[in-house]
């Protein structure tokens, strides 16, 4: 099943061939190696666990990385996070086959982002805080994302697997408990509804009266309203399939008084354009550490306090896949409980 040829450079090359199977061939500078490596492809080609190598070793994960951005994301993805996170992943892994792609060099990759300066800081580059571990972990997240795509839906094998399976991740994020008082909410709502941004007060109460997260908010269609239901169509995105999210009577009433945009998207403005309006309006109301993010924690820290809403319909509202993240929450509802016993 096995041929050993000898190339004109002098190396060696080992063929192995099987009714049913694509061909195999790897070359070597050592006849012994290319012996040996033909018998592990015939063995595991009898044990019906051979994976050809040739499309892996072929395609680059640049290559890769286009596909996923144009094929996969647009219909998966909301936002813009993901396209950055696929960026930094280029930067350094872009070159690269597939077949390249080990354990050891998705080990270095989170070694070397970890010491890069964060590329938002643009007034002093050199004083920029290094990445944070949180950001790390999302861009190795999503190389395992576009590895697990180029296998599933490409039909490009992994002969070794996914290695992002056996690279340690860095830590999370410790989640943040930041809300506001009564007084910090007047004075940013009342900064906000100052503000020259049309669409930041209304975005503002959307988020906490939705849960939405701000990719999802600034990805809302008209179309996606239905007010008679009192529903919003949120998705697909993050969770990978859409949701009804439930709109309140003051979420509505935010929705009633905005301008219609010839886009159709009820918040029609930037990323960076909403956290630059939002971030002058917390200035200016003298309000710190508070992040556009913290407004989706204040809308479930809400919830939870009612008291009559259950996990799984707080994970039905957030888009949340797992119950495990909600698990912060449950102490709220066990505080209101414990004052209805008296």
């Amino acid at each position: 099943m096995a041929t050993i040829r000898q190339l004109e450079s002098g190396g060696w090359q080992a063929i192995v061939r099987k009714k049913g199977t694509p061909a195999a061939y790897q070359s070597f500078p050592k006849r012994a190696d290319a012996i040996e490596w033909a018998a592990e492809v015939e063995r595991a080609i009898s044990r019906g666990t051979y994976l050809p190598r040739l499309a892996a070793e072929r395609t680059t994960f640049n290559e890769i990385a286009t596909r996923f951005a144009e094929e996969f994301a647009p219909h998966h993805y909301r936002g813009e996070a993901w396209a950055r996170k696929l960026a930094s992943l280029r930067v350094r892994l872009g070159a690269y086959s597939l077949a390249a792609l080990t354990p050891q060099l998705v080990g270095k990759y989170r070694d070397d982002r970890l010491k890069d300066r964060d590329s938002r800081y643009k007034k002093d580059p050199a004083k920029a805080p290094v990445v944070s571990p949180a950001t790390v972990k999302g861009e190795i997240d999503l190389l395992s994302k576009v590895l697990d795509v180029a296998a599933k839906e490409f039909g490009i094998p992994l002969p070794a697997g996914n290695p992002v399976l056996s690279t340690r991740k860095p830590k999370g994020a410790k989640a943040r408990d930041r809300r506001l008082t009564a007084d910090e909410m007047t004075a940013l709502m009342r900064e906000c509804k100052a503000s020259g941004n049309t669409w930041l007060a209304p975005a503002v109460v959307l988020s906490i009266e939705t849960a939405m997260r701000q990719g999802e908010l600034l990805s809302l269609d008209w179309k996606n309203i239905d007010r008679e239901r009192r529903v919003a169509l949120v998705g697909p995105g993050k969770t990978d399939e859409p949701r009804g999210v439930p709109l309140s009577s003051a979420a509505l009433a935010a929705l009633q008084g905005l301008p219609r945009a010839l886009n159709g998207r009820i918040v029609p403005i930037s990323r960076m354009t909403l956290y630059k309006a939002f971030e002058r309006a917390c200035k200016r109301a003298k309000i710190e550490d508070f992040t556009w993010h913290d407004l989706r924690h204040e809308a479930l820290s809400r919830l939870a306090e009612r008291g009559d809403w259950t996990v799984l319909e707080m994970a039905a509202v957030s888009g949340h896949k797992t119950l495990q993240m909600l698990k912060r929450y449950t102490h709220l509802q066990a505080e209101k409980l414990a004052a209805k016993l008296g």
